[in-house]
């Protein structure tokens, strides 16, 4: 179980990083939207603590640089940091309120817009 202190290290780590991250990543993330929700339903301070806290170290995880398989691998990379946020989400996701949905949609196809394709 995560502790005070463990939630805050993650909530840094996650603030610092998770932008930076999903910008560079954005037209390979197919859990894109997923991970954009679960980050807004994180720092949403009606979200429960547990909720939180389960949250948290799911995008921490993701934001790490060096995990279990490197995001640099082409259709590996990310596939053990969609299988955490999944699984975080599924173990809290009706807290992933609509609203959470429509911000990640908007934040999503403001950072497609600036952008320019590949």
């Amino acid at each position: 179980m995560a502790t005070t202190s463990d939630t805050a290290r993650d909530a840094r780590r996650v603030a610092r990083n998770f932008w930076n991250v999903v910008t560079r990543n954005v037209g390979r993330l197919p859990f894109a939207e997923d991970a954009v929700a679960a980050y807004y339903c994180a720092f949403d301070r009606q979200t429960p603590m547990h909720v939180r806290a389960t949250l948290l170290g799911a995008l921490a995880y993701f934001v790490m640089p060096a995990d279990a398989v490197p995001d640099i691998l082409p259709m590996l990379g990310f596939a053990d940091d969609a299988g955490v946020i999944a699984l975080a989400i599924s173990t809290i996701g009706n807290n992933i309120l609509p609203r959470h949905r429509e911000a990640a949609r908007e934040a999503l196809d403001a950072l497609s817009r600036e952008r320019p394709a590949a």
